[in-house]
């Protein structure tokens, strides 16, 4: 273990693991803390599967995990998306991985520097000039060339960057995508099964910069004309892109016509340009296309030969604070203000702060800006990391009285080949840095009482994938995995004649670890914990029961402070248990039975069978149908039917038959419990946003029975809010229709409405609806459906339709 610079001290994590556990959680707050302080030992564990890229990985920094957890993976073809899923309908014990891709353009790149006559007579001037610096220079420079003829394409990715939670349509992440041959542009998944661009950034700059005659600003001398070769370099270089970096999501309140308030979400994307500009737009969300760019400014960063740019956001008095780092090639490293006037409560820098001034020709490969707070001084504070060349720079900045404090210095001593690759974990600060050579650093900020400390451990993925040889690392949000891509590594002194690119996974925290941060969650939301999730998913699959440890903490959670979050995350381990307990197919569900064709020549004749000979067989069939109807992402309450009976047909399972019963009413029982406070919810709504005998969509009269129906279900709030709400309806019932017979649906379930001829409807999970139409959306992990927003309905009900799914938290599609 080694150490950077500044005095010893402890770390938050250490100080944290002294307090008093709360909720009697002792037994697993200790094994939590006990893995963190025993000198920070941490063993990388291989998770399952790996998987393999048809192509090879390009640009720098090729891996990047968003907040929704898919891996962007940038290739020579396309950007292949990796989205990490907790199942909860399976049994495997292996990771859940959704794949998609993001194709890269067939056409190349042409940027606009003028009229496009004029350019082709430049372009072939340059290209048959008799002078050699400017002919060569024209004809090997890939951004005047971008389909190079003679030379290879420009095909594939250089970068990849994605945006905070909460910025396409259905409240997930965007995805910036900058091309081998310049061209930004934004995508989204809307259907989860195709990626859509919804604008391409790079034309409508060229667009702007060509109507305001390539000059930033009124002040601007006029420049030379396209002709000259100068002018032709310039007008490319500033709008080459080089990084891209999404910003936080800024809220604003925005004064309606009737003097209502509500609140409008912007996000920023800075763009870093060859010619040391940063061009930051401003989006309003959710971004949709063109028509949400609501501006562009132009920043000059001063820098030359920038290479790389970060965020800098800082919270300080409820005031928050941001500017732009920017790093160079040669070696400085500073931040720049960025002006936000439109956004109210934002403040910024008075004038650029110097970071690192030498030109030391190391060049700054990748910057992270972390949050951080200080237990000594009692504030927050914000951790800017750079990797340059093979050190480590880090910067500490704290604003006090005195004003913006900065301490900086490099760690030593950590690879012996160049940083290919940087990421960081959000949530303690933790930085993991990785060579060429298949070694990862972790390094652990110490905060002293001047500033900090690193303590880093080496990582050697040699011992967990054998000898491999490393091009990109990300870790997840929360900390539990770390994804890198790799190739063979040398063998008996030899390189491997082919290289498979795959993206593996290694485990960073034990199920302790991950419990504990479930149950200490500040987020509550199973759905952005998603590896924490599937850490605890392993383990019980792999042992086939939930820990006594958890299960207690758990309840006691539940008991004092009775939030559904706890509810939702004790679903997911009963369901977890429950495809624990199930019995494995012993056959591919795809493959043709071999029974069923032995039953088929059973009818020649001399090919005759007994009655017990053919009920067996049916059996079997009816036996494979159930795992058949299992494995194909049905809800818990529906395979339970079907899968039950298996296990004693087989013969000598009477008690795992019990305990598959017991899970199965557990089950049951939180689900009616979730839902009947998802319906609490809604009759909230409608008595707040309605008038006496108003009609609405929601059949609330029919909810209002569901609850008073079970005699056992004793809450107060309930019956009171049901009294108002029944006194505002004045006898009046609405109830729903049958589209197809005009028959009365009566709400007698949950999950769907049967009309007295028999014509069933699923219930939308949000409003409780029936689904009348042949379009509908259901969630991520196939647990409801819900229905699609209309114009007629009032914003409140629009507001219900956004939300995620009250079993799992998973978005809906």
């Amino acid at each position: 273990m080694a150490a950077a610079a500044g005095a010893s001290g402890g770390s938050p994590a250490a100080a944290t693991a002294e307090e008093e556990p709360p909720l009697g959680l002792e037994s697993l707050v200790e094994e939590a803390a006990a893995a963190a302080s025993a000198g920070f030992r941490l063993t990388a564990v291989r998770r399952e599967p790996a998987v393999r890229l048809q192509h090879g990985v390009s640009g720098l920094e090729p891996l990047a995990w968003s907040e929704d957890h898919r891996v962007s993976v940038s290739t020579a073809r396309s950007i292949a998306v990796l989205e990490q899923l907790s199942d909860v309908q399976g049994g495997g014990q292996e990771m859940v991985i959704h794949r998609t891709a993001v194709p890269a353009p067939a056409a190349a790149c042409y940027l606009k520097v003028g009229p496009k006559k004029e350019v082709a007579e430049c372009r072939e001037k340059f290209s048959s000039s008799m002078d050699p610096t400017v002919s060569q220079t024209f004809m090997l420079d890939r951004v005047f060339n971008p389909e190079g003829k003679s030379l290879p394409p420009m095909r594939g990715f250089k970068y990849s960057s994605w945006s905070p939670l909460g910025c396409d349509a259905n409240g997930r992440c965007l995805l910036a995508a900058l091309t081998m041959d310049n061209r930004l542009t934004i995508h989204a998944n809307l259907n989860r099964l195709q990626w859509v661009q919804l604008v391409d950034l790079t034309e409508i700059y060229g667009e702007r910069l060509y109507e305001a005659n390539y000059k930033l600003s009124k002040a601007d001398t006029a420049r030379g004309e396209l002709e000259d070769f100068a002018e032709f370099q310039r007008r490319h270089s500033m709008q080459t892109p080089v990084r891209m970096e999404w910003s936080g999501i800024c809220t604003t309140q925005q004064v309606k016509h009737n003097n209502e308030c509500r609140d409008v979400g912007s996000v920023l994307l800075a763009v870093l340009f060859e010619n040391s500009n940063i061009a930051v737009w401003q989006f309003q969300l959710p971004f949709l296309g063109k028509e949400s760019i609501t501006s562009c400014n132009t920043i000059e960063s001063g820098i030359s030969s920038p290479s790389v740019l970060s965020w800098w956001e800082y919270e300080h008095n409820n005031r928050k604070m941001s500017g732009l780092i920017v790093g160079s090639a040669f070696g400085p490293v500073k931040i720049l203000p960025v002006n936000l006037k439109a956004v109210k409560g934002y403040f910024t820098l008075r004038q650029p702060v110097v970071l690192w001034q030498e030109m030391d020709q190391l060049p700054v490969h990748s910057i992270k800006c972390i949050p951080l707070y200080h237990p000594y001084q009692k504030c927050s504070c914000s951790l800017v990391v750079a990797a340059r060349g093979s050190y480590v720079f880090w910067c500490l900045l704290l604003i006090s009285k005195a004003g913006l404090n900065v301490h900086n210095s490099h760690v030593t001593g950590l690879h012996s080949l160049p940083i290919v690759s940087m990421t960081a974990d959000k949530q303690n600060g933790t930085v993991y840095t990785c060579s060429s050579d298949g070694k990862v650093r972790q390094l652990i900020p110490i905060f002293t009482d001047v500033a900090l400390k690193f303590e880093h451990q080496l990582i050697k993925l040699s011992e967990v994938f054998g000898s491999v040889r490393t091009h990109g690392i990300a870790v997840s949000p929360c900390g539990a995995y770390l994804a890198v891509i790799t190739t063979e590594g040398m063998t008996n002194g030899l390189h491997p004649v082919n290289k498979n690119y795959q993206v593996q996974f290694v485990t960073l925290k034990t199920f302790e670890e991950a419990a504990a941060q479930l149950l200490e969650s500040s987020v509550q939301n199973l759905f952005r914990q998603v590896d924490l999730t599937d850490l605890v998913r392993w383990k019980i699959l792999k042992e086939k029961h939930i820990p006594q440890f958890l299960q207690e903490a758990l309840d006691k959670k539940i008991e004092s402070c009775g939030s559904t979050y706890f509810w939702r995350f004790k679903l997911f381990l009963l369901r977890i248990l429950y495809q624990s307990m199930q019995k494995a197919p012993s056959e591919v569900m795809w493959r043709p039975s071999h029974e069923d064709t032995k039953i088929l020549l059973s009818d020649f004749p001399g090919m005759g069978s007994t009655e017990d000979d053919q009920e067996e067989g049916t059996s079997k069939r009816a036996s494979k149908q159930s795992l058949c109807d299992t494995g194909k992402g049905m809800d818990v309450d529906d395979t339970a039917d079907d899968s039950l009976p298996q296990s004693s047909e087989i013969g000598g399972h009477e008690p795992m038959e019990e305990k598959l019963l017991e899970v199965q009413a557990q089950i049951e029982a939180v689900e009616m419990h979730l839902t009947r406070e998802h319906m609490k919810r809604v009759l909230g709504e409608v008595y707040l946003h309605t008038w006496i005998t108003e009609n609405t969509s929601i059949p609330t009269r029919g909810v209002c029975d569901f609850l008073m129906s079970d005699d056992g279900y004793e809450d107060r709030t309930a019956r009171v809010l049901i009294g108002h709400i029944l006194k505002k309806m004045n006898k009046q019932t609405f109830p729903e229709h049958c589209s197809l017979c005009k028959e009365i649906l009566p709400f007698t379930d949950r999950k769907q409405a049967v009309c007295s001829n028999g014509h069933i409807w699923l219930r939308c999970f949000l409003t409780y609806q029936s689904c009348q139409s042949l379009v509908y959306r259901r969630c991520l992990l196939h647990d409801s459906i819900a229905r699609h927003p209309t114009p007629e309905d009032p914003e409140w009900i629009k507001r219900l339709l956004q939300g995620p799914c009250t079993f799992c938290d998973s978005p809906v599609f």
